[in-house]
């Protein structure tokens, strides 16, 4: 069984495990995790976090910090993958379209994505 565990540990992406934590966690109680307290004032909170851990990101990259850019960005990733949790998105989700781009340039790509004023419907 522990060989079992192990392998399928190194075949999933750090990401993909924590991912199966967090939706774990939609069945916890708010009270005995973090995680869910996050899901249960989705997507409020969860996106608000999203936002804070962005910033904090972007300060330490402007510092040249690597140790705590690593830090801000493990944290960034977490509190993402708890947004598409939210959302009942899954990280296969987001690798199929990131799989889509491989290989198109990032302007082309940027070029035929609508703006968010043309997202907006009257």
């Amino acid at each position: 069984m522990a060989d079992q565990d192990n392998n399928t540990k190194a075949a999933l992406h750090s990401l993909d495990r924590l991912y199966q934590t967090i939706a774990a966690r939609k069945a916890a109680a708010s009270d005995q995790s973090y995680t869910a307290q996050l899901l249960a004032a989705a997507p409020e909170k969860p996106a608000r976090k999203l936002c804070e851990e962005a910033t904090e990101v972007l300060i330490e990259a402007l510092n040249g910090d690597q140790a705590k850019l690593a830090t801000e960005s493990a944290d960034l990733l977490y509190h993402l993958l708890v947004v598409w949790a939210a959302a009942g998105l899954s990280p296969q989700d987001v690798w199929a379209e990131l799989d889509r781009r491989e290989g198109v340039s990032g302007l082309v790509e940027k070029q035929n994505r609508l703006s968010p004023s043309e997202m907006i419907k009257d």
